[in-house]
């Protein structure tokens, strides 16, 4: 029987040492039943900037359309909130029908995260609810942005703690019957 493909979202590939991120991702794949897929994992031909960019896109895309399932990392990325492009690969995955699991390594909430974010840079209004420019801060007690958590709360899933613990989430999804004789 063929293993599930697991397209590996999210920042990773933005460390100083991405590749062996992705390796080790993608042993804990195989170590749980599945095969992992990292977005580095495209053969990518280098040329100008932009064109080298869109190329990514589309191949990561058709590396998603591909896979079985995704699983991103949410943990906040230069920010209060997701990677801008994990978060659009999660949507992507979405609407290809796909299912979508989810990890944040962060324990803080969405808002918390962003007034600390705005205040860090004097930007938090006084009453706390809102930006100094009148924007107001998402505060519906979830880990990120409500169309996130949206999209996987719809699937039954909250953000896990941790990647693996989305293995084990799939992994009992794979094989339910599995997962009622262990309990």
């Amino acid at each position: 029987m063929a293993r599930l493909r697991v397209y590996l979202a999210g920042p990773d590939v933005f460390l100083p040492d991405a590749v062996a991120a992705g390796e080790e991702k993608k042993r804990l794949c195989e170590k749980h039943g599945f095969e992992g897929v990292f977005p580095l994992d495209a053969e990518i031909e280098a040329g100008a900037p932009r064109s080298t960019g869109l190329r990514i896109s589309a191949a990561n895309e058709a590396l998603i359309a591909g896979a079985d399932l995704v699983i991103a990392n949410m943990t906040p990325f230069r920010g209060p909130s997701a990677d801008a492009g994990t978060a659009y690969e999660m949507g992507f995955a979405r609407a290809l029908g796909k299912r979508v699991l989810a990890y944040t390594e962060s324990p803080d909430g969405f808002a918390p995260r962003t007034r600390a974010f705005l205040a860090e840079r004097g930007a938090l209004a006084p009453d706390g609810d809102h930006a100094t420019d009148g924007t107001s801060i998402e505060a519906f007690d979830l880990a990120d942005n409500l169309m996130l958590v949206g999209a996987l709360a719809e699937q039954e899933h909250e953000p896990s703690r941790s990647f693996e613990e989305c293995l084990l989430v799939a992994q009992r999804a794979a094989n339910p019957t599995a997962a009622r004789v262990e309990r």
